[in-house]
């Protein structure tokens, strides 16, 4: 049976949305073959459009003996996952975690505008920031909240320091968050710094930022992607 991946990601050093889904796809255990395209230079869009029809990354492809199968945006590829490989575990197994899970996933998925866009994503950057302005610092608090909240009820209680004890989707969304807060030195409460350290100390984020590092590209003043 044929069954083969294809992901169509930007800059590895810039795109927060594509390592989402890049670890999405790793989490899941399956082989695949990545396309990265470099953002914000003329001829990015045609070249995503070849792949994605909304021109944006990340994208996946998946090859099957029914007929391809093109899913893009980096929530609907993480669902789509989960879906197809349910022995990943990519969602938490108990209903209730698995709620907070997606409520969480959501949250991020389409709040902490300021954040993103004052602390973009650069895996080479180190700089201080600080004092930070108040609606950053907001989007700071919610996330430490919800760390917090996910390690004291969902996490402690594992053998595996993740958000839900076991790495799931929602430690992929949350994961660009964690070097982001490393980049621009932010201060953390002891739970959110544990937590921190743990996902950046995972060996597929670490995989992805020492690739980010060493792209030649350079995007001098861009958007988040």
């Amino acid at each position: 049976m044929i069954s083969k991946f294809e992901i169509i990601i930007g800059n590895k050093n810039y795109s927060s949305w594509s390592l989402r889904a890049w670890l999405a796809m790793k989490a899941a255990g399956v082989p695949f073959d990545e396309i990265v395209i470099p953002l914000y230079r003329p001829e990015s869009k045609a070249m995503i459009l070849e792949h994605d029809p909304n021109g944006r990354v990340p994208g996946l492809r998946h090859f099957t003996e029914g007929g391809d199968v093109r899913v893009w945006d980096s929530l609907a590829i993480c669902e789509y996952l989960a879906e197809i490989f349910p022995q990943a575990g990519l969602w938490p197994s108990d209903p209730s975690a698995r709620a907070n899970a997606r409520a969480i996933v959501a949250e991020m998925h389409s709040g902490f505008v300021s954040l993103r866009d004052y602390c973009p994503m650069d895996c080479r950057r180190e700089e201080d920031l600080n004092p930070l302005p108040a609606n950053v610092g907001e989007d700071i608090a919610r996330i430490c909240e919800i760390w917090n909240q996910c390690r004291c009820e969902y996490g402690a209680g594992s053998e595996e320091p993740y958000l839900f004890g076991r790495f799931t989707i929602a430690d992929c969304f949350f994961a660009p968050v964690a070097l982001r807060f490393r980049s621009f030195k932010v201060g953390l409460d002891p739970v959110s710094q544990a937590y921190c350290d743990t996902i950046l100390a995972h060996r597929d984020v670490c995989a992805w930022i020492e690739a980010g590092r060493e792209e030649s590209w350079v995007i001098e003043s861009y958007q988040n992607d």
